[in-house]
């Protein structure tokens, strides 16, 4: 059941009050006036977790899921109402993918050398306190992951979501922080603003106490946090390209790009945002797409569309966030293009330079670029399209050469080979989730040791047993 703008309202306002009037709240005042504040409890808190065993810990990170899980319809109707993005259903399986497939305390390893003169020990240590940046496309999703990632590392968090999903994100950390009490752990493991603002945000990212950031958001916010000469972990932009050759199975690659596109109505960073198809199939790939549920654009409602979704200055086109996350059904009748059914995504027979194509719009249109029988050029126009963020690329092809290709020429954190994009996050795909994908800064897809460092001890000349 749908909840009403208002109930959400006084939910929020209601948990708000009751634990800014009670600091025994979640076992502590997490939610804070100021970011000096927020950083001085989750220090303290830190402390009192280095002083756990490690499965103590683990007990933190078991309830935090649980906690989670029991209120994944409830954080993901939230997040849709605050921010008008994306689908709830999406939102449930998101949410449920990051609390159940984000590694835990099983991620940390400690490697051991023995030789002639002696051992040497290098175990994972935490940080600290982490400051942390969160979007609005993905804010509940994005807490859960890096908060059981941190937590599970040894480090407390100090969160400054994005302004526009502020509710949300704040219920999320309540109930988390409220489960870490549960299983007798500090209550401002996990702490925030009452207000987040750019001005908050800065103050977390220079703070003497916070010794890592980890910044999921867009190229500005990174930028800033890499002038704090500070260690940076940040999740950049992507216009992730799907190269489609004439090797490819079009039935099932039309219905994986179409589910991929329009999962969430494509504002995971991860998510298709233009096909680069080879002359022969391309048809045929359009067509089944159709059947799939897209919706194929064409003449004048093409330029109809574009001028719905895109705002244009000083001649560059920029997406307008009136229709970031918004349906396909919402687009289309705002672009007074008529439609048949109801298609989840938008697609168009553009060239390469069109801003379906060239530009990160997070909203469920896409670009479908014809182009010449032969990988290179397939490879060099998706790179060029992906503007080198080296982010995610997905391929449909069964030549192996020429996945073998693509895979290394575009050099992303993330690519996925036959399959929807979002497998390359372990939904419908083997390996563990993230929804910080740290492709600026190297890291990749980031889980519990991403948050920790290399601490080496040596002792000389004994326990060798050979």
């Amino acid at each position: 059941m749908s909840l009403t703008e208002q109930q959400i309202r006084r939910i929020v306002e209601e948990t708000v009050n009751s634990i800014t009037k009670n600091k025994a709240a979640a076992g502590g005042r997490w939610l804070c006036d100021t970011a000096d504040e927020a950083i001085e409890a989750a220090k303290a808190a830190q402390q009192k977790l280095m002083s756990f065993t490690l499965e103590k810990r683990g007990k933190l990170i078991e309830a935090m899921r649980k906690a989670a899980l029991e209120n994944v319809q409830y954080i993901s109707q939230l997040a849709h109402e605050e921010t008008g993005y994306g689908k709830v259903e999406h939102k449930v399986l998101k949410n449920t993918l990051a609390i159940e497939k984000t590694p835990g305390i099983e991620d940390l390893s400690a490697d051991a050398t023995t030789g002639d003169f002696g051992l040497t020990l290098v175990e994972r240590a935490p940080y600290g306190v982490i400051g942390a940046i969160t979007p609005s496309t993905n804010p509940t999703a994005t807490v859960i992951n890096n908060s059981i990632s941190m937590i599970a590392a040894g480090n407390a968090v100090v969160f400054n979501p994005h302004p526009a999903a502020k509710k949300c994100s704040t219920e999320t950390m309540r109930i988390l922080n409220e489960a870490i009490v549960s299983a007798g752990g500090p209550g401002t493991l996990i702490c925030t603003v009452k207000q987040p603002t750019l001005e908050s945000g800065k103050a977390l990212m220079e703070h003497k106490d916070v010794p890592l950031l980890a910044i999921t958001g867009g190229e500005a916010v990174v930028h800033v946090a890499m002038k704090t000469g500070k260690k940076v972990i940040a999740a950049g932009p992507g216009n992730p390209p799907v190269i489609v050759d004439d090797t490819a199975i079009i039935g099932q690659a039309a219905k994986d790009i179409v589910d991929g596109a329009s999962f969430d109505n494509n504002v995971l960073c991860i998510a298709e945002k233009e096909v680069f198809v080879y002359y022969t199939v391309a048809d045929h790939l359009m067509s089944e797409m159709q059947k799939h549920g897209a919706y194929k654009a064409s003449g004048e409602d093409i330029e109809r569309i574009v001028k719905t979704v895109f705002v244009q200055k000083d001649g560059r086109y920029t997406a307008n966030k009136n229709y970031v996350g918004k349906d396909a059904i919402k687009i289309l009748s705002d672009s007074s293009v008529k439609y048949t059914g109801n298609p989840r995504l938008v697609i168009a027979d553009v060239d390469e330079n069109h801003p379906f194509v060239a530009v990160e719009m997070l909203m469920p249109v896409l670009g479908i670029v014809r182009i010449e029988n032969d990988i290179e050029t397939a490879i060099q126009k998706a790179i060029k399209a992906e503007h080198s963020y080296r982010h995610t690329a997905i391929m449909h092809s069964q030549n192996i050469s020429h996945l073998s290709m693509a895979a290394k020429a575009v050099n992303t954190s993330i690519f996925v080979k036959n399959a929807p994009s979002y497998a390359g996050l372990g939904f419908g795909g083997e390996g563990f989730t993230s929804l910080t994908i740290a492709t600026p800064t190297g890291e990749g897809v980031t889980s519990a040791r991403t948050f920790t460092r290399l601490r080496r001890c040596v002792l000389y000349g004994n326990f060798r047993i050979v």
